[in-house]
C-alpha cells in the first residue's frame, strides 16, 4: 500500500515539475499556428493590450501583422497594424474585413478596432 502511494506521488510530482517547467517557459508562436489557433490567439491578446504599449511589444506578442499601413492624417503620422481575428470567407486569403486594427502613433497604440480605424483615418 505504502510503496504504491509513493510510487503515485513521485508521479504527480514529475508531472507537476513537467507542467510548471511548460506554463514558465514556453511561448506561443503565432507564426507557426493555423488560422483559426492564430484568429483565437489574435483575439485573447489584442483583448489584453493596453493604450500606449509600444510597437515593438505588440510585434514581440503577436508576432508580424497580416496587413500594414502608414498613413499621414490631420492627426499625425500612423502606422495601423491589422490581425485577424475573425473568418468572413474561405478564400485562403486574409482580407481587411478579417481583421482588428491597431493604430499606433509615435510607436505606441492609440487605440483598435474598427471604430477608432475610421475615426483615426477620418473615414467616419
Amino acid at each position: 500500500m505504502l510503496k504504491g502511494f509513493l510510487i503515485a506521488a513521485v508521479g504527480f510530482l514529475i508531472y507537476a515539475i513537467i507542467a510548471a517547467g511548460i506554463l514558465t517557459f514556453y511561448t506561443a508562436n503565432p507564426e507557426n499556428m493555423t488560422w483559426r489557433e492564430r484568429e483565437i490567439f489574435n483575439r485573447k491578446y489584442i483583448g489584453r493590450l493596453e493604450l500606449g504599449t509600444e510597437r515593438d511589444e505588440v510585434l514581440r506578442l503577436l508576432g508580424p501583422p497580416d496587413i500594414s499601413e502608414a498613413i499621414t492624417t490631420a492627426r499625425g503620422e500612423l502606422l495601423i497594424l491589422f490581425y485577424r481575428t475573425h473568418h468572413v470567407r474561405s478564400d485562403g486569403m486574409t482580407t481587411r474585413d478579417e481583421t482588428t486594427p491597431l493604430i499606433f502613433e509615435s510607436d505606441r497604440l492609440v487605440a483598435w478596432g474598427d471604430p477608432a480605424y475610421l475615426e483615426y483615418t477620418g473615414q467616419n
